[in-house]
């Protein structure tokens, strides 16, 4: 099965005002996860955007369209494939670990 990635975007962080624009976001939190049956990996990252007057501008009330907008920044600043790479490499750890945790109890007398 191939995998499936999906980002989450928990917070970001805005200008209240800039350039005559409300919420002007500059920095955004994210997750970007891949998914195989079971199996995940996971990146997490803040990345900065800079925004000058007369750019393109989407308010952050247009939700549907925002969203769009702010995976298409980071998808556009970030190395993707070297993400996936990433990703599919923690899967495999998880399909094939090479380090397990082993549990015992010590019960020692002193």
């Amino acid at each position: 099965m191939a995998i499936t990635y999906r980002w989450i975007i928990p917070s970001m962080e805005a200008y209240v005002e800039k350039d005559g624009e409300s919420n002007v976001i500059f920095a955004v939190n994210w997750t970007y996860i891949g998914e195989e049956d079971t199996y995940s990996g996971l990146l997490n990252g803040i990345t900065n955007f800079t925004y000058e007057a007369g750019d393109p501008f989407v308010p952050y009330a247009d939700t549907e369209a925002f969203e769009n907008v702010v995976i298409g920044w980071l998808e556009s600043a970030l190395d993707i494939p070297a993400m996936q790479a990433d990703i599919t490499a923690q899967i495999e750890l998880e399909k094939n670990p090479v380090i397990e945790d082993l549990y015992f109890t010590w019960d020692v007398e002193s």
